[in-house]
């Protein structure tokens, strides 16, 4: 997504690629940006996002000393896959691929495709499934959450029905777009008022400037993104807000990235996500007037920074004394563990005998930009 990633990713590839491993290359990038993947490593196979059930086939003929690309249009549903999950407590719950906006400056549209819902019955079987073996946390994740629909099923319905699930359980919403999140914003809010639904809401405005906004062809104003913030607030004063900002897109003037300086100073975001603008290949964005110098954006980048490191800290400070229940959802350094309230803020526990999964009353007795201590209460 980024052109600092991809210069990672870039000199990996190549240094595996002269070191003469067998070498596959999977995922966005070379669905994207085939062309780069070959130049860069012309004996690597490829395999892209929509072609997993081909791994075993690419990875075997790697290892032999073959050049195989499974790169195809066609989506599949990614639901009910075997999984080895990197934290037992945390099931990745994908609900969609792809997506319906047409965003000037992004290439995911060109990996991922337009959108492609998977099967409401084969989500929450596989929830299911996870919640047996343990998982007490279900991440609902998607280039888009709120443009999700399968059949007459759409997002909150979707939440409703994971949220009967048996078992005791949090789940998290992924990414929603405003421009879909706005059509079913009171149904979206009333599947948010289950227990079991973390009062969590990525919600990326990407811009205080509406002339800006309009150029990255987001389909939505400064206005609708405050009236759905608003709305979602007036339900859960406590939520949390994470949201998107690009520093530097074509043609931002200094008095509109302002804009987007005083947006966040006023929404006061928990997690706040600073991308610098990279012209990415293919985009629209990319052939725009106005492309500014990468120091312009870094300094903007960093302005946004030090405001929001400033503003975390505040957020964090407004929990002390908070008494409630946490589930623990992460290893810390260290005797430490993390666990998430119900407004998924994080709370570090020095608690060596409490484990993951676990359910913990505590008090908040601490804050630091970003997070929380606490200690575990009777």
């Amino acid at each position: 997504v980024k052109t600092p990633t991809e210069r990672k990713i870039l000199k990996r590839i190549r240094g595996l690629s002269e070191a003469g491993a067998p070498l596959v290359v999977a995922g966005c990038m070379p669905k994207a940006q085939r062309e780069l993947v070959a130049e860069t490593a012309p004996h690597a196979s490829m395999i892209g996002p929509n072609d997993l059930l081909e791994v075993v086939d690419v990875v075997e003929a790697a290892l032999c000393g073959g050049r195989v690309e499974a790169i195809g249009e066609k989506p599949i549903d990614k639901t009910c896959l075997p999984r080895v999950r990197a934290n037992p407590v945390v099931h990745i719950a994908p609900i969609s691929s792809g997506c319906l906006g047409c965003c000037s400056y992004c290439i995911v549209r060109r990996a991922r495709g337009a959108l492609h819902s998977y099967p409401a019955e084969s989500i929450l079987e596989d929830a299911g499934m996870a919640i047996m073996e343990g998982c007490r946390e279900i991440w609902v994740t998607s280039e888009d959450a709120a443009a999700y629909r399968w059949g007459d099923v759409r997002l909150p319905q979707l939440l409703g029905e994971l949220s009967g699930l048996d078992g005791r359980f949090y789940i998290r919403v992924g990414m929603m777009n405003p421009d879909r999140a706005e059509p079913i914003l009171d149904e979206l809010i009333e599947a948010y008022g289950s227990e079991k639904v973390f009062k969590f809401l990525h919600l990326p405005v990407q811009s205080g400037n509406d002339e800006v906004l309009c150029r990255m062809r987001r389909g939505y104003t400064v206005d609708g993104f405050m009236d759905i913030l608003s709305r979602f607030r007036e339900s859960f004063p406590r939520l949390s807000l994470s949201t998107d900002v690009i520093c530097g897109f074509p043609g931002e003037t200094e008095e509109q990235f302002m804009d987007s300086m005083r947006l966040v100073e006023s929404v006061e975001p928990d997690v706040l996500n600073i991308s610098r603008f990279w012209p990415r290949p293919g985009t629209e964005a990319e052939g725009m007037a106005g492309q500014l110098h990468g120091r312009e954006t870094k300094t903007r980048s960093r302005a946004l920074s030090a405001l929001w490191r400033r503003m975390s800290l505040e957020g964090s400070l407004d929990w002390v004394g908070w008494r409630g229940e946490i589930l623990v959802d992460e290893a810390g350094k260290g005797d430490s563990v993390v666990g998430r309230n119900y407004a998924y803020k994080p709370v570090v526990l020095h608690e060596p005998r409490v484990g993951l999964g676990e359910f913990v009353e505590i008090e908040v007795t601490g804050a630091g930009g970003g997070y929380m201590s606490g200690k575990a209460i009777s």
